[in-house]
């Protein structure tokens, strides 16, 4: 009974810190945490300097950048009605890793109330820290025109 406590000791502890082991399972875990609004889980993906920029283009056509708090995009996230859908559809997971720096770029198509509301790309930039990757920038760039 020991052994078979202490195997399950482990495999908790495994699986709760693998969430970070790599780039894409942390990109990964971000979206799934999002999608369910858990704030808790979303604070623990990031350092606390971590800042959001979002690149658009106004209705003049100029290129815009809004700048964020990454505590402010959790707040958000928190407070959207619970029925509201919403859904940031991932196209594929492009990864760039480097010993203690990656960037994973994600293509995404993001729906609203089962409608698409705007489509981009996020970049995330990461930091791996005493052994776990943390995200230390994160940008998206977002529109309305070719998306499917």
């Amino acid at each position: 009974m020991k052994n078979l406590m202490f195997l399950a000791f482990i495999f908790i502890c495994v699986n709760s810190h693998a969430q970070s082991k790599n780039p894409k399972q942390l990109v990964f875990d971000f979206f799934e945490a999002f999608h369910e609004q858990d704030t808790v889980k979303l604070k623990t993906f990031a350092t606390e300097s971590l800042q959001l920029k979002s690149v658009s283009m106004n209705s003049e056509g100029k290129t815009t950048i809004s700048t964020s708090a990454y505590s402010e995009f959790v707040k958000s996230i928190s407070s959207i009605p619970k029925n509201v859908k919403f859904e940031e559809k991932i196209h594929e997971y492009r990864i760039e890793e480097n010993g203690l720096l990656a960037t994973v770029t994600t293509p995404y198509t993001f729906f609203f109330n089962g409608e698409i509301s705007h489509c981009g790309i996020n970049v995330f930039n990461m930091v791996k820290m005493e052994g776990d990757w943390k995200i230390i920038f994160l940008m998206d760039s977002r529109t309305k025109q070719h998306c499917n």
